[in-house]
């Protein structure tokens, strides 16, 4: 089986040639059922052969002159800094939640790339970069791409058009540069909390890291928009299989979750009852008298 994942590694690397992301898509898939590694391990290997494979895709895009260092170094940065926290919060959430999280991420990605896009933004001037926007959808991009080893390039691609105001080639190839950055920051982030098979990520890298290199080649020769939405069916029934696997562990996982809010929920109403019941100032008893219209014994004869 683990021959079998290092040959289909070349997929990634073939998906993030062409099409400037969607690698991170597979290589989770792949080595949670076909080399049979953890849901957290396999994130984290993602993390390392989308961000291995995405920089050696990155050098012949740099070569053409086509990536936007500033922008992709800003968005980058804020993303490492998102990915680094989502890697370490990782560490608190079930396997499960996170492969289900992930299947949501593929359904989305599925959607995005079936309908394409259907507007064109027009090119920012130079020198016009809306920073602080950058910023911040970088760090929140991060953040998914840290958590569940997803959100690299299908997420990256749009924002650098529409905030950043890249032509879709230029964008493409700055999205490489920010997927490498934001996968080792999630990389580091895993390594505190998950350990990794090296020499199964070793080979499953090595493999990716051809597939890119042929994946941009093919893609100067392969209609885009075909190819995306071919690419974007078969993503959507990856995203339902792993979706239905995960399903009744992430629904008891919900359950048992609703249990413990009831429970802490009613804990923390009868403590403040009690402190209530504590500060209440002590009841006074009525005073009493002589009852009212009772005749009273004196002794002695009228």
């Amino acid at each position: 089986m683990v021959a079998l994942a290092v040959a289909l590694a070349v997929l990634v690397g073939l998906a993030l040639g062409m099409l400037g992301g969607g690698g991170s898509i597979l290589a989770v898939p792949l080595l949670v059922y076909v080399a049979g590694v953890g849901a957290k391990e396999a994130i984290a290997t993602s993390l390392l052969v989308v961000g291995v494979t995405s920089a050696v895709a990155l050098v012949p895009y740099a070569r053409a002159r086509r990536v936007r260092w500033r922008t992709g170094a800003l968005f980058g940065a804020a993303g490492m800094a998102g990915a680094y926290g989502g890697g370490r919060a990782a560490a608190f959430v079930p396997g499960a939640v996170l492969l289900a999280a992930f299947a949501v991420m593929m359904l989305a990605t599925a959607a995005a790339m079936i309908r394409g896009r259907r507007t064109i933004v027009p090119e920012r001037p130079h020198g016009e970069l809306p920073v602080l926007h950058v910023l911040v959808e970088g760090a929140v991009v991060g953040l998914v791409t840290g958590m569940v080893g997803a959100g690299g390039g299908f997420l990256v691609v749009p924002a650098l058009v529409l905030l950043g105001g890249l032509p879709m080639p230029a964008a493409v190839a700055t999205s490489l540069l920010v997927i490498a950055m934001k996968s080792f920051a999630g990389l580091a982030g895993y390594l505190a909390v998950v350990e990794i098979d090296w020499a199964l990520a070793g080979a499953v890298t090595a493999a990716a890291v051809v597939g890119s290199l042929a994946g941009g080649r093919l893609g100067r020769a392969v209609p885009q928009d075909a190819l995306r939405r071919a690419f974007g069916w078969f993503v959507l029934a990856m995203g339902t299989f792993v979706l239905v696997q995960q399903l009744p562990a992430v629904l008891a996982a919900g359950v048992a979750g609703l249990v413990v809010v009831a429970v802490v929920a009613v804990w923390l109403w009868a403590r403040r009852s009690r402190r209530r019941a504590a500060a209440a100032p002590p009841a006074v008893p009525a005073p009493t008298g002589p009852a009212e219209g009772r005749g009273v014994n004196t002794g002695g004869a009228g």
